[in-house]
């Protein structure tokens, strides 16, 4: 009976310790020398950019957040003019947003379905956002105009 009381405990003690073992082992995971850098960004190209005369540019990166296609303008002079437009065979994103750096841009202006103008904020550091409201464009609009200026 002493043996079979030795060989459970010995047991409990081997699940204790196996299950002791995998608790720090799964907390490894979490340690600051375990977080990886953050991927980088893949840009996109699900709108055709035009200049003014018409002919295709890429001047300006494209990439999607989550469901939303954020077209980067913080490469952007301090005024400018550009179109985008659906390409052939595929039709809007359901939600477009302009990226600028604060005090660069000043407004921005899209005509598609309807005029829009977009103050970008002067205070802060951080790139912002701006997403377009409904019915600025919808899935019968030919093309979007972006123009911006101080």
């Amino acid at each position: 009976m002493i043996r079979a009381v030795q060989a459970t405990a010995r047991g409990v003690f081997i699940a204790a310790a196996a299950a002791a073992i995998a608790v720090a082992l799964a907390a490894c995971g979490h340690m600051p020398w375990s977080k990886h850098p953050a991927p980088p960004v893949e840009t996109a190209h699900e709108l055709q950019e035009l200049a003014e005369d018409g002919t295709p540019t890429q001047a300006f990166p494209q990439l999607w957040q989550r469901n939303t296609l954020v077209v980067d303008l913080q490469a952007a002079a301090t005024s400018g003019k550009f179109i985008l437009k659906p390409r052939a065979g595929a039709g809007w994103p359901v939600r477009i947003a302009f990226r600028a750096r604060p005090g660069t841009l000043g407004v921005i202006e899209v005509r598609a379905d309807q005029r829009l103008l977009i103050p970008v904020t002067k205070e802060g550091s951080a790139p912002v956002d701006l997403e377009l409201a409904p019915g600025v464009y919808t899935t019968k609009s030919l093309q979007m105009t972006v123009q911006w200026g101080r």
